[in-house]
């Protein structure tokens, strides 16, 4: 349920993004979900990998800055007003989403959640039924 996302700080300059992707790919590491924050010095990336710990170093060996995050995933329908409700009984229960980012496949969708308390947001999200998506489901996507 829980699964490790990477976070890797990059300066706002061309090239950067290509950079990154190309060290994980040139050792096998796949980025199968991803979103980018920026402002106008940086931004972060933010993705799940197939190989959270292994990319993790490589990009340390790299000199890029990165850390590993704890996240939870979803699937839920791709259809007007599924994730509002998901998010309705979070915000019911009191759990913040610090951020989230997703992509829709055809009738589905994945979510990757980044509450501010995960066990409770996990607790709620079970209580409800709702698809939790198995760490080693999300890192081979």
């Amino acid at each position: 349920m829980v699964a490790k996302q990477l976070s890797i700080f990059l300066e706002n300059k061309q090239g950067r993004l290509t950079e990154v992707t190309k060290v994980l790919g040139e050792k096998g590491i796949n980025l199968s979900a991803l979103c980018i924050a920026e402002n106008a010095d940086f931004g972060i990336l933010r993705g799940i990998v197939s190989d959270p710990d292994k990319a993790y170093k490589i990009l340390k060996d790299n000199h890029f800055a990165v850390s590993i995050t704890d996240v939870v995933g979803i699937n839920c329908p791709n259809i007007p007003g599924a994730l509002a409700k998901v998010l309705d009984y979070l915000s019911e229960s009191g759990v913040f989403i610090e951020y989230m980012y997703s992509f829709a496949n055809n009738g589905s969708a994945n979510v990757i959640i980044r509450p501010n308390d995960m066990a409770n947001c996990i607790r709620i999200l079970t209580e409800k039924k709702v698809d939790l998506l198995a760490a080693s489901d999300l890192y081979k996507l």
